[in-house]
């Protein structure tokens, strides 16, 4: 259990621009991660087992994509009790992202609005950074699981994306326990695009070649997941459900951020550009979720995130069909303790 409560931490934070209570966030993170200062934030592990594409995750919540973008705090995210734990999105090379401001808080409704662009250090310092963690070395019988997510550079050609897909997959694969593949940020050019038929079919097609030679030379093979928008309809989840299995793809992240203001109109911020994530987002990343079980039958993995900022949201999640879940903006507004109550919440469940 935190020695610090949240709710003494937060008016400070958000008395911050976004970005740089984000960035002082994450300093603090790296700096006291393998040290005693971790008890000031970490929490005690729920012990809720579930084995989905061949991995053993030790409970169903996990951290989204986007937190910490360079893996620099691999290890202090886990102290507050992840089963699983994603870092990126990566793209090969080093990249600044869109200009600031580019991150705005809703505290009214809950959510946030971010058009980052994924900001990042490139591929050779994130794998630098993934292989500096301990987690796999702490004698634990299950330890964390950790999820790398790649996507390309905003001035790769949407044309050549899969080029940036191959190299960020060749250089994630030796040290992922799952990889997924982004293609579904607002914030990139065009990136949304390669969700469309065609694009899908071969850039899934590209990777699925390419996994088979690296578990060849790595002696396992590492499950790919795919991570897709909420602002899709029946028809554009079924193809997209129908192209991840006719490629082997062995799982799926719904959702992404959205591009609706619906929910968060007149809000200040409200028409900043950019995906819109929290509370908001809930409804609509379970629609998605609830039209893939359909497509996809019981037993393929879902992850679904997207708007989780209590224990009885992560359940609505696992009603609507996903099998885990994530946590990104609800971990801003409610703090470490809400990743505790939502895993005890989910092992407390009758499924």
């Amino acid at each position: 259990m935190s020695l610090i409560p949240y709710a003494l931490a937060r008016p400070f934070l958000f008395s911050l621009d976004p970005e740089a209570a984000h960035d002082l966030t994450l300093t603090m993170l790296s700096k006291a991660q393998g040290t005693p200062l971790t008890w000031a934030y970490c929490n005690g592990r729920v012990d809720d087992p579930i084995t989905l594409a061949g991995l053993k995750f030790p409970n169903r919540v996990g951290l989204a994509a986007g937190l910490d973008k360079n893996a620099r705090c691999i290890d202090g995210l886990g102290a507050m009790g992840f089963g699983f734990v994603e870092v990126g999105t990566v793209t090969p090379l080093a990249q600044s992202g869109n200009p600031k401001p580019r991150m705005f808080r809703l505290p009214q409704a809950n959510a946030l609005i971010n058009r980052l662009g994924f900001n990042n250090e490139g591929l050779d310092a994130f794998v630098a950074n993934v292989q500096r963690a301990t987690f796999r070395k702490q004698p634990q019988s299950q330890p964390m699981l950790l999820g790398l997510n790649i996507g390309k550079n905003a001035a790769t050609p949407i044309e050549r994306a899969t080029d940036d897909y191959l190299l960020g997959l060749n250089g994630v694969y030796p040290h992922a326990d799952y990889v997924t593949i982004n293609i579904s940020s607002p914030n990139t050019k065009n990136l949304r695009a390669l969700q469309s038929d065609e694009a899908l079919d071969s850039l899934l097609s590209a990777i699925a070649q390419r996994r088979e030679v690296l578990s060849q030379q790595a002696g396992r093979r590492v499950p790919i997941f795919v991570k897709i928008a909420p602002d899709l309809d029946e028809a554009q989840i079924e193809v997209i459900a129908a192209t991840l299995t006719r490629h082997g793809m062995d799982g799926v992240v719904a959702t992404n951020t959205t591009l609706s203001r619906e929910a968060v109109q007149g809000l200040p911020h409200a028409d900043e550009m950019g995906g819109l994530s929290g509370a908001p987002v809930l409804e609509a990343s379970n629609r998605v979720i609830r039209q893939l079980r359909a497509a996809l039958g019981k037993a393929y993995p879902i992850v679904g995130v997207g708007g989780i900022l209590s224990a009885q949201d992560a359940v609505s999640k696992i009603e609507a069909g996903a099998d885990l879940v994530q946590i990104y903006t609800g971990l801003i507004y409610q703090g470490p303790e809400l990743v505790r109550q939502a895993a005890q919440a989910l092992k407390n469940m009758k499924l």
